[in-house]
């Protein structure tokens, strides 16, 4: 027999890797940009993404992905520093937060306009959590970036969302990792990309940068210099204290999401050398989230 009949005959018996994937993005902060990188090996090695579930930062950059935007946010991200991530500070020192949250959601608008979950591309839910109740909250309608802004409200950080009766905080708090809330097809393979941990350096960083670029006696930075420590030997106050106890139980509630639905491929990445408000890191940081993903790409193709 010839070696090309051979060849035809061996494919006959060969079936076509499976390459249709629901996507799941975990919250994370700035590390949460590693998923930019994973999604472009994914796409790079021939894989489509049907559906995509996010929690926090991945709740945003599930969004932008949705909206085929996606390599517009990674080129407005190369132009993000320290200085320029001030600027998208809106400081206001309210009795539940620090930030006010919307400068920056208005300002991706302007390069990724607002549209309703419902007439999307492909499938998009996003998660919130409930504060007055603990409950989960998705979002599967209505406006994207409202469903992102809630998403990514960091408690005593970002000012929590109301809507309705509802007052929304960030959805990492009770599903990290939402891989029971990606619309499934049960041909397709569930793939989650995980930034969780443990952030212990996050409030220093942004400490430093406020004391850093405060040029008056009294202002919202200034203000800020009293809340968080100077260094990682400085005891802790309330908001490093309930910001390392968030970390800790959002990364345990990610290990349990994952033990409860498994993925076919997992994208783990722990990067405890990355923190919270690394975003003048963004290629750094999506680079690694693509060396990952082809590594488990290449490990679960070789099974």
């Amino acid at each position: 027999m010839e070696a090309h009949s051979i060849h035809k005959l061996f494919n006959i018996f060969t079936p076509t890797p499976n390459k249709d994937v629901d996507l799941v993005l975990s919250s994370g902060g700035a590390r949460g940009l590693a998923h930019i990188g994973a999604i472009l090996a994914l796409e790079e090695r021939g894989y489509c993404i049907h559906s995509v579930a996010g929690a926090s930062m991945g709740a945003l950059i599930g969004g932008i992905y949705a909206t085929g935007h996606l390599e517009d946010f990674r080129e407005w991200m190369r132009t993000i520093d320290r200085r320029k991530i001030l600027s998208l500070t809106d400081f206001s020192l309210g009795i539940n937060h620090i930030v006010k949250g919307d400068r920056i959601i208005e300002t991706i608008k302007q390069f990724v306009p607002d549209t309703n979950i419902e007439t999307l591309p492909i499938p998009f839910r996003a998660i919130a959590t409930d504060y007055n109740s603990g409950r989960e909250v998705i979002f599967s309608h209505g406006s994207l970036f409202q469903a992102i802004r809630a998403s990514i409200s960091i408690p005593t950080f970002f000012r929590p969302v109301e809507m309705g009766h509802r007052l929304l905080i960030d959805g990492g708090i009770t599903n990290p990792l939402p891989l029971n809330r990606v619309k499934r097809n049960k041909k397709h393979l569930l793939v989650a990309v995980n930034v969780s941990g443990h952030d212990y350096e996050g409030q220093v960083q942004l400490r430093r940068m406020a004391k850093k670029h405060d040029n008056s006696n009294f202002s919202p930075r200034s203000l800020l210099n009293h809340f968080l420590p100077q260094d990682t030997s400085s005891s802790d106050n309330y908001v490093t204290l309930i910001s390392r106890t968030i970390s800790i139980m959002i990364n345990r509630n990610a290990r349990m999401a994952l033990q409860m639905t498994p993925p076919d491929i997992l994208i783990d990445l722990p990067m405890a050398r990355y923190n919270t408000f690394d975003f003048e890191k963004s290629e750094r940081l999506i680079r690694l989230g693509y060396k990952k993903t082809i590594e488990a790409i290449e490990k679960y193709e070789a099974k």
